[in-house]
Parts: C-alpha cells; sequence; structure tokens
C-alpha cells in the first residue's frame, strides 16, 4: 500500500519507541527519555479518533510502560495493548498484565554467539524488575534493576528474550556474525550497535500485532505501522502502511511503504498528520 487511496483511514497505529517516538542520545545506545510536543499531540489525535495506539518495541515491559504514561496513552476508554521484547510478551496496561508469551531454549545460540565473542554480555528479563545480567552493561542501555548472574543459570530455563552485546565490537560484526552461525531454532535482530536479540522462532514485532489485531478485530490493511530499526522490519511488511524514519538504516527504508522525516524532526508526527490531521489542516500532504 505504497499510495494508499484518500479513503483510507488507519484503524491501528503501531509504533516503535527509541527513534520514532523517542530522539537518540547522540553517540549512546539509549533514548532521551521525553516525547516531544508534536509527536505527543498526533497520538493524542489518534486516540481521540477512535483508532488503536499500540507501542511496539524490543523493550522490557517495565521499560514501555513508562513511555505510556508520557504519551498520556490510558484514559481513553479501555486498557492499552503493547507489545514489547520484540514481539515474544504481549501486555494490557494500566495495570501491567502480561496477556500473551512465547518462550524458547536459548542454550544452544548463546554458547554459540559465545564461543566467537567471549567476552561479549549477556542478559536477560526479570519481569517486573530489570535484568539479570553477567557484568555491566553500558550506562543508559537496559532499563530498570540490573542483578549479575552465570549465564548458565540465566537460560537454563526457557525465556522469551536474551539481549547479547560486545561493547568492543560493532553492528555490522553481529550481522556477519549472526548469519555465519544460523542459529538454528533461534530467531534474531541486530540492533543500531553491536546488539543481539534472540527470540523464539517466528517472533516478531509483526507476529506480536498480529496477535493484538486478532484481539481487536482489527484487519492488518487497517494498520499504519512507523519504526526506524532492523527489528521493526517485519513490522513495516506486516502492516497495511509500513513507514520507515528518516534515519533508517537502508535495509528498513528499502522494504517500507514511505520515508518520513528523521526523528529529529517529529517524523512520526509527520506521518501521523497524514491521516489524523489538526483541526482545519486537512491532511494528506504530499
Amino acid at each position: 500500500m505504497t499510495d494508499p487511496g484518500p479513503d483510507w483511514h488507519p484503524r491501528l497505529v503501531a509504533l516503535d519507541i527509541d527513534g520514532t517516538l523517542l530522539r537518540w542520545v547522540a553517540g549512546l545506545g539509549m533514548s532521551h527519555e521525553e516525547v516531544t510536543p508534536a509527536v505527543h499531540d498526533a497520538v493524542q489525535r489518534v486516540l481521540d479518533s477512535g483508532a488503536h495506539v499500540v507501542l511496539s518495541s524490543g523493550r522490557a515491559p517495565h521499560n514501555m510502560t513508562m513511555v505510556a504514561d508520557m504519551l498520556d496513552l490510558h484514559g481513553h476508554g479501555e486498557r492499552l495493548w503493547i507489545v514489547a521484547a520484540n514481539g515474544a510478551v504481549v501486555l494490557r496496561y494500566p495495570p501491567a498484565e502480561v496477556v500473551h508469551e512465547v518462550t524458547f531454549d536459548a542454550r544452544p545460540a548463546v554458547a554459540a554467539v559465545l564461543e566467537q565473542h567471549p567476552e561479549a554480555l549477556v542478559a536477560v528479563e526479570e519481569r517486573g524488575i530489570g535484568y539479570r545480567v553477567s557484568g555491566p552493561f553500558p550506562d543508559g542501555e537496559l532499563g530498570g534493576t540490573t542483578i549479575v548472574a552465570d549465564v548458565e543459570d540465566m537460560v537454563a530455563e526457557p525465556v522469551s528474550r536474551v539481549i547479547i552485546r560486545d561493547p568492543n565490537a560493532t553492528a555490522e560484526d553481529f550481522v556477519t556474525l549472526a548469519a555465519n552461525l544460523g542459529l538454528q531454532g533461534t530467531d534474531y535482530v541486530v540492533g543500531w550497535t553491536a546488539w543481539l536479540d534472540l527470540a523464539p522462532v517466528g517472533v516478531s514485532k509483526a507476529s506480536g500485532l498480529e496477535y493484538v489485531a486478532q484481539q481487536l478485530g482489527v484487519d492488518r490493511a487497517d494498520v499504519l505501522a512507523i519504526g526506524d530499526g532492523r527489528n521493526d522490519i517485519e513490522m513495516l511488511q506486516w502492516a497495511g502502511r509500513g513507514v520507515a524514519m528518516g534515519q533508517a538504516v537502508d535495509e528498513v527504508k528499502a522494504i517500507a511503504d514511505a520515508v518520513t522525516d528523521s526523528v529529529e524532526d517529529d517524523g512520526a508526527a509527520v506521518e501521523i498528520g497524514r491521516w489524523f490531521p489538526v483541526a482545519g489542516s486537512g491532511g494528506m500532504e504530499a
């Protein structure tokens, strides 16, 4: 749906967080925890129209509810749907209640990655608290409390996601690593840095959103999705209209139906404004 007709109107807007709703802190793998007025107002217009807003992120659930609060997403008649951990966890909020989760045995994949990057850091979510980690992550990259633990103990039971981070490597190193390892039985996505998310096969933001859309009775053709990272690719391909942020990597832009402005220029608000215009503005600008 590269050029939807004038009668098309999203019934659900799926939004990535970091690099889409929140701006990156220059040089660090973290975001400014601040929503601009333009983005806040655009999201409110979606809700005021009766359409659904679903946050869809690689973040852990407890790091997403705070963004929902900043956007004032609650108070519109029903609890929110949130897709967390790149689709492995779906929750309702408030209060936070996990309603769908997919787990997997991460031991073989973690062992294979650490064989190639033995100094890499490993993290697994500790629900409602933060993360269990093999060692300290760079400042600001993980929210909540971190508890140091042995890797074997962290992945002894099935988990919904494993984060592997090597501050001494690059994103390109991890793209090559994941492709060469194959990682049978496990899906993966590489972040902006040497950050690797391991997930159950077939799980992505798209699969999480498909679950939510089914619960809401919304067809994927009526979904607008906006994102900027490699973990957004499946989501943008799944949605009726998938839009890449202006600063997204080329492989994300290549699969998107359209590219909006960068996060620095409130690109999410620009795209939302096409379909949910400010009163009197007309919308659908070119």
